[in-house]
């Protein structure tokens, strides 16, 4: 006589969800896994919103590792482990081609990208869920123990959590590939840089001055796509939820910044040198340079990032993300001193120079300032005089008067 079916093996056999006290399975811990992958995806879709192929990525990403992680987890059928197999290695597979060489055919991912704390924490949920589903399937009877779900619950989101909220203020460091400003419609001639044509009152002018207490509204530029728009909005955002992590100039000189003695112009520049030729851009936590401004009592108060580009990223070649909103320049006129450690400014010379002996000239990085505070000339504006850099030769100098401060 065959036994009598118990509650648990009839519930197990029906697929009803698991009961608080069921045993944990490998499959489960799977299904779990890929919902916390698909949480991380949802939570950066929203940062991708300038590239809408490549939100619209994330989101149906974060939709099948949820979707496939819950159905693990509530219909304990053993197929579903194969489908969260499928969907995370997927999705594993795309993070590492795009970390090694870029995906070309996908907007926002042409060039190859460092690997950040969110993502790095996605694709690790990844393929344990990938892995976890795989041995859960083919060994599913031998893959249980006793104990509570709680636990590897919250373990997974001991990672997805912090992983989330790093997703939401990641810059996307290479919003574009390389782009050849000579090309485009919105530079040509330096028409769109010209101040005049974008000072207040200007016809078209639908944005209002930049304050950083306030909701960013940089609408209202001429040549500006709404894509362009988006992504200069989001480095603002981002750098004044980020930057203030350096607002302390010791925590600054502790992470490797250096002064290059330039504070009796009115603005410091703290550089890292070690930072500027690696493959993170345009990030907050990983900035090249800060920008204080010395205060009456001998204090420094951070006013604003200058992000630099390597120095094989011509100015002609650097990331478009911004459009017209956003003017790169360089400094070919600066000397500083030989200092191996902390190179200071010793003087100016002519374009190109020559610097004076005992002095030398750096590479003419591309760089672009982020202003955490008010500015007259907009969110973006180079420093006035000496400081202002130079730019295209077929450009007029940029004041944003339309998003400038009063």
């Amino acid at each position: 006589m065959e036994p009598l079916p118990t509650p648990a093996s009839s519930a197990l056999a029906a697929g009803s969800p698991p009961a608080a006290h069921s045993p944990v399975t490998l499959t489960g811990i799977a299904g779990l896994l890929s919902v916390g992958a698909g949480a991380v995806h949802a939570a950066a879709a929203g940062i991708h919103a300038e590239h809408a192929q490549l939100a619209r990525i994330f989101v149906v990403l974060a939709a099948l590792q949820i979707g496939a992680g819950v159905w693990t987890l509530l219909g304990r059928h053993r197929w579903a482990a194969v489908l969260v197999v499928v969907i995370n290695a997927a999705a594993v597979g795309g993070w590492l081609l795009s970390r090694l060489t870029g995906v070309s055919w996908i907007d926002g991912l042409e060039q190859r990208e460092a690997a950040q704390f969110a993502d790095s924490v996605c694709a690790a949920l990844g393929v344990a869920a990938a892995l976890a589903g795989a041995v859960g399937f083919l060994r599913a009877y031998a893959m249980r123990w006793r104990g509570r779900w709680a636990l590897p619950a919250m373990v997974v989101a001991a990672l997805a959590v912090p992983a989330m909220l790093s997703a939401s203020t990641h810059v996307h460091a290479h919003s574009d590939a390389a782009h050849d400003h000579a090309d485009g419609d919105d530079h040509a001639d330096g028409d769109d840089h010209g101040a005049d044509d974008h000072a207040a009152g200007d016809e078209h002018a639908l944005g209002r001055p930049y304050d950083p207490s306030l909701p960013i509204d940089l609408s209202g530029f001429d040549g500006v796509t709404p894509e362009q728009q988006a992504a200069a909005e989001n480095l603002v955002a981002v750098t004044l939820v980020r930057l203030p992590q350096w607002a302390d100039y010791r925590d600054a000189e502790a992470a490797g910044f250096h002064s290059i003695g330039d504070g009796a112009t009115g603005h410091e520049h703290f550089i890292n040198w070690d930072w500027i030729d690696d493959d993170v851009w345009l990030d907050p936590d990983h900035p090249e340079s800060l920008v204080y401004q010395p205060q009456p009592d001998g204090s420094r108060l951070l006013v604003s990032a200058m992000y630099m580009l390597p120095g094989s990223v011509a100015l002609e070649d650097v990331p478009d993300i911004g459009g017209a909103l956003m003017q790169w320049h360089v400094h070919d006129n600066l000397c500083f001193t030989t200092d191996p450690v902390a190179p200071q400014v010793a003087t100016v010379t002519g374009s190109g120079g020559p610097c004076p002996a005992g002095t030398v000239m750096f590479a003419p990085y591309a760089m672009i300032h982020v202003w955490i505070v008010a500015h007259e000339c907009g969110p973006f504006a180079a420093l006035e005089g000496v400081g202002a850099g130079q730019i295209p030769a077929d450009e007029e100098r940029l004041c944003d008067h339309l998003h400038g401060s009063a």
